[in-house]
């Protein structure tokens, strides 16, 4: 099998875990699993010694297996943890690739006609994108459906260089999407 290629978190029945798992594109093996415990429910919340968030967890359990010695090809993460750049920056130290969500509110940075740096919201400035640069693709699957994603290269607030983000939405022209969603592809890649 490949190294692990999945971080991802999972509710259910109200617990939280955070995983590894080796995954060789067909096939998911479960490597190390963690319960992540909310503050409230341990003796002194947030301030007991067990309490910890769930991106530590989540850098302990990648840690764990860089020192077992497989080297993930890409980290998938969602967007509790692509919206926290204290974990992007442990996993880009370590140097991995990830792909993972970001929240729409979540600024980038561009450089105005002027040369200046400014920060806009990334659904803001998916209206500014014509459409000739959104490319129809075909999601297959029990319930295939259509979605147009748009590559663009920005810089994103509080980290560094270039990443590449994928804007999805569900329509080619933004006046008329009704789901719009961006996800970073490459794994925020340089």
């Amino acid at each position: 099998m490949k190294p692990p290629n999945a971080l991802p978190h999972k509710t259910d029945n109200g617990n939280v875990v955070v995983t590894t798992h080796l995954y060789d594109g067909k096939k998911s093996l479960p490597l190390d699993i963690e319960l992540y415990q909310h503050g409230d429910s341990l003796p002194e919340g947030k301030e007991d010694p067990e309490f910890k968030k769930k991106p530590t967890l989540a850098l302990e359990l990648i840690d764990k297996s860089l020192n077992r010695g497989y080297r993930p090809g890409i980290v998938l993460i969602d967007s509790s943890y692509g919206n926290n750049t204290s974990f992007l920056k442990n996993l880009e130290e370590r140097k991995l690739k990830y792909i993972g969500g970001i929240a729409l509110n979540r600024n980038i940075l561009f450089k105005d006609k002027s040369g200046k740096t400014e920060a806009i919201r990334i659904d803001e400035y998916a209206q500014w994108i014509c459409s000739e640069e959104f490319k129809e693709i075909q999601i297959p699957g029990e319930k295939p459906r259509t979605v147009w994603v748009a590559i663009i290269s920005v810089e994103i607030s509080k980290l560094e260089g270039q990443r590449k983000i994928a804007i999805v939405m569900s329509a080619p022209v933004f006046e008329e999407a009704e789901d719009i969603d961006e996800r970073p592809c490459g794994g925020f890649l340089r």
